[in-house]
């Protein structure tokens, strides 16, 4: 299993940013994706989720109205569009699998440093 993130830039506030995440090593369409992330001194926070067939999504209060996650399992890819970005969205983005909807992740990307600064 490899999960291997992109798209971390740097982004001003109010501007956007897409991460995308792609999945090997397993079948893409039959697993549950998630989106967490890391600010810096802080622990991870759970960003967004989306079911195996993409149709059902969860956000963090936080994110909800201003990013969107997303999927294409033709592509094995995951996807998380970031709109009208903040300073407290500045963080490292890990892309996860998971065990179960609402349940733990078993296997993590290495990250993409997502910063927002004017």
């Amino acid at each position: 299993v490899q999960l291997v993130e992109s798209g971390g830039d740097l982004v001003q506030p109010g501007g956007s940013l897409t991460l995308s995440c792609v999945m090997s090593g397993f079948l893409a369409s039959t697993y549950h994706m998630s989106w967490v992330r890391q600010p810096p001194g802080k622990e991870r926070e759970f960003v967004a989720a989306i079911s195996s067939g993409g149709g059902v999504t969860d956000y963090a209060e936080s994110v909800k109205g201003r990013f969107i996650i997303s999927r294409d399992n033709d592509k094995s890819t995951v996807y998380l569009q970031m709109n009208a970005v903040k300073f407290e969205d500045a963080a490292v983005y890990f892309c996860t699998r998971l065990k179960s909807w609402g349940g733990q992740s078993d296997y993590w990307g290495q990250g993409t440093q997502v910063t927002v600064s004017s």
